[in-house]
């Protein structure tokens, strides 16, 4: 299946068009915080996303699976 051009992924001169144009929109003293921003952030999110497993993995462990009853077949009356 051919994608549209729209559709691939960028290469690298589009990323460094992208980051050129970042550069230029917050300048060089900014680059520096929003770099520390983003990765707190990410690790935010990263310590979050562990916590939720932990706490999912927690639930089911804790959980017990009961078996049905042993029904005997339905008889007609």
């Amino acid at each position: 299946m051919n994608l549209p051009l729209a559709f691939s992924a960028p290469g690298w001169p589009e990323i460094l068009f992208i980051l050129l144009i970042i550069l230029v929109l917050f300048g060089a003293k900014r680059l520096p915080e929003l770099a520390k921003g983003l990765g707190q952030s990410i690790n935010e999110f990263r310590k979050a996303r562990e916590e939720l497993d932990r706490e999912v993995k927690k639930t089911a462990a804790s959980l017990e699976v009961k078996e049905a009853p042993d029904k005997e077949p339905h008889k007609p009356a």
